[in-house]
Protein backbone atom coordinates (compact mmCIF):
# COMPACT_ATOMS: atom_id res chain seq x y z
CA UNK A 1 0.00 0.00 0.00
CA UNK A 2 1.19 3.61 -0.92
CA UNK A 3 0.76 5.88 1.60
CA UNK A 4 2.42 8.68 0.20
CA UNK A 5 -0.05 8.30 -2.74
CA UNK A 6 -2.98 7.34 -0.34
CA UNK A 7 -2.40 11.01 1.76
CA UNK A 8 -1.62 13.01 -1.29
CA UNK A 9 -4.76 11.83 -3.28
CA UNK A 10 -7.62 11.63 -0.18
CA UNK A 11 -6.53 15.33 0.22
CA UNK A 12 -7.56 16.57 -3.40
CA UNK A 13 -10.82 15.31 -4.12
CA UNK A 14 -14.76 14.35 -2.55
CA UNK A 15 -14.95 11.45 -4.24
CA UNK A 16 -12.88 8.71 -5.33
CA UNK A 17 -13.84 5.93 -8.28
CA UNK A 18 -13.61 2.20 -7.24
CA UNK A 19 -10.47 2.30 -9.68
CA UNK A 20 -8.61 5.26 -8.05
CA UNK A 21 -8.69 3.86 -4.62
CA UNK A 22 -7.58 0.22 -5.89
CA UNK A 23 -4.61 1.61 -6.97
CA UNK A 24 -4.92 3.71 -3.81
CA UNK A 25 -4.50 0.67 -2.10
CA UNK A 26 -2.59 -1.66 -4.52
CA UNK A 27 -5.56 -4.46 -4.38
CA UNK A 28 -7.80 -5.28 -7.24
CA UNK A 29 -11.43 -3.49 -7.58
CA UNK A 30 -12.89 -6.99 -7.03
CA UNK A 31 -11.52 -7.09 -3.10
CA UNK A 32 -13.09 -3.44 -2.49
CA UNK A 33 -16.65 -5.07 -4.21
CA UNK A 34 -15.85 -8.01 -1.68
CA UNK A 35 -15.09 -6.38 1.04
CA UNK A 36 -18.30 -4.29 0.25
CA UNK A 37 -20.28 -7.52 0.79
CA UNK A 38 -18.39 -8.59 3.84
CA UNK A 39 -18.63 -5.25 6.13
CA UNK A 40 -21.93 -3.40 6.27
CA UNK A 41 -19.80 -0.44 7.39
CA UNK A 42 -18.40 -0.17 4.16
CA UNK A 43 -21.04 1.70 1.66
CA UNK A 44 -19.92 3.76 -0.89
CA UNK A 45 -22.41 5.98 -2.80
CA UNK A 46 -23.65 4.64 -6.07
CA UNK A 47 -24.89 5.97 -8.50
CA UNK A 48 -28.03 4.62 -10.99
CA UNK A 49 -25.84 2.93 -13.07
CA UNK A 50 -23.94 1.03 -9.81
CA UNK A 51 -20.86 3.14 -10.82
CA UNK A 52 -18.98 3.53 -6.85
CA UNK A 53 -17.93 6.83 -5.13
CA UNK A 54 -15.81 6.39 -2.05
CA UNK A 55 -15.77 9.00 0.30
CA UNK A 56 -12.48 10.15 2.48
CA UNK A 57 -14.33 7.58 5.57
CA UNK A 58 -14.70 5.13 3.52
CA UNK A 59 -10.96 5.13 2.42
CA UNK A 60 -9.95 5.61 6.11
CA UNK A 61 -11.80 1.97 6.42
CA UNK A 62 -10.32 0.09 4.11
CA UNK A 63 -7.11 1.30 5.22
CA UNK A 64 -7.92 -0.24 8.09
CA UNK A 65 -8.91 -2.97 6.73
CA UNK A 66 -5.91 -3.37 4.75
CA UNK A 67 -4.28 -3.44 7.70
CA UNK A 68 -5.74 -5.66 9.53
CA UNK A 69 -6.07 -8.57 7.00
CA UNK A 70 -3.05 -7.64 5.14
CA UNK A 71 -0.54 -6.39 7.23
CA UNK A 72 -1.87 -8.07 10.45
CA UNK A 73 -2.66 -11.28 9.00
CA UNK A 74 -6.33 -11.45 10.75
CA UNK A 75 -9.25 -13.38 9.17
CA UNK A 76 -12.36 -11.44 7.98
CA UNK A 77 -13.84 -12.28 10.99
CA UNK A 78 -10.86 -10.94 12.82
CA UNK A 79 -11.00 -7.57 11.37
CA UNK A 80 -14.85 -7.72 11.80
CA UNK A 81 -14.36 -8.09 15.25
CA UNK A 82 -11.49 -5.49 15.45
CA UNK A 83 -13.94 -3.17 13.95
CA UNK A 84 -16.86 -3.78 16.38
CA UNK A 85 -14.83 -3.39 19.22
CA UNK A 86 -12.56 -0.43 17.66
CA UNK A 87 -9.65 -1.57 19.00
CA UNK A 88 -7.75 -1.33 15.74
CA UNK A 89 -4.26 0.17 16.36
CA UNK A 90 -4.35 2.98 14.49
CA UNK A 91 -0.96 3.94 15.81
CA UNK A 92 0.67 0.49 14.81
CA UNK A 93 -0.62 1.09 11.90
CA UNK A 94 0.83 4.64 10.93
CA UNK A 95 3.93 3.05 12.63
CA UNK A 96 4.01 0.10 9.97
CA UNK A 97 2.95 2.90 6.81
CA UNK A 98 5.98 5.22 7.83
CA UNK A 99 8.38 2.47 8.23
CA UNK A 100 7.01 0.56 5.06
CA UNK A 101 7.58 4.48 3.23
CA UNK A 102 11.30 4.56 4.77
CA UNK A 103 12.22 1.31 3.38
CA UNK A 104 10.43 2.19 -0.19
CA UNK A 105 13.15 5.55 0.02
CA UNK A 106 15.80 3.34 1.47
CA UNK A 107 15.18 1.02 -1.86
CA UNK A 108 15.47 3.44 -4.14
CA UNK A 109 18.27 5.24 -2.62
CA UNK A 110 19.97 1.83 -2.80
CA UNK A 111 19.30 1.62 -7.06
CA UNK A 112 21.01 4.93 -7.73
CA UNK A 113 23.95 4.05 -6.08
Amino acid sequence: MDTQNINTMTSEKLYYNIGEVAEMLGVNPSMLRFWESEFPELRPLKNKKGTRSYTQKDIELLRRLYFLTKECGLTLEGARQQLKNDKTPDSRMQMVETLTELKNFLLSIKQNL
